[in-house]
């Protein structure tokens, strides 16, 4: 059930530039599809990544996981962690299940389907393949002052304005 809309550009190749860093990961490789273990209706669970290459200034990271693909005028968000330390250079597999598996002060915000914490792939049955693109933003400021009940979107839009570099990897899921 292919529903027939046309591909969006990459979510970040609309913004301002910024210099990028290397985000690696033990269970995704850039461009190749997900694991089941990474699906909603599979293991529901957050994939290692790590990041580096960073400018030396940063004071906080931002990771994200956007699907630019789902059915709706803005995308989908699956995964919000806000407030990373700058010291923290990798989230291992399944940190991302409760803010109580996140280091230091960082915290979920609610994504797109309510949980406050990874949401795994989750494309319509039958749907052409969806991008999940895991996003690292290294931030100039050590805290977003946001709130958990703080939007993926709003929290996206706060930390532009503060973005001095970012990595991306981007993997596919398709059911």
């Amino acid at each position: 059930m292919d529903l027939q809309r046309p591909v969006p550009p990459p979510p970040y190749d609309q913004l301002p530039p910024v210099p990028s860093f290397e985000v690696t990961s033990r269970d995704l490789i850039d461009g190749a599809p997900l694991g089941d273990d990474f699906a909603a209706d599979g293991g529901n669970v957050s994939p290692h990544l790590a990041w580096s290459g960073f400018p030396p200034q940063t004071q906080s990271f931002l990771v994200t996981c956007f699907d630019p693909d789902a059915p709706t005028p803005a995308g989908y968000w699956h995964w919000t962690v806000v407030d990373l330390d700058a010291a923290v250079t990798e989230l291992e597999r399944g940190e991302g299940q409760s803010d109580l598996t996140l280091p230091g002060a960082a915290f979920h915000v609610r994504a797109d389907g309510g949980d406050h914490a990874y949401e795994g792939a989750a494309p319509p049955p039958g749907d052409r393949p969806h991008r999940y693109v895991f996003a690292v933003h290294a931030l100039d400021v050590d805290t977003l002052e946001l709130e958990p009940e703080t939007s993926p979107t709003a929290v996206s839009f706060t930390a532009l304005f503060h973005t001095i570099a970012r990595g991306v990897l981007t993997a596919t899921y398709q059911r």
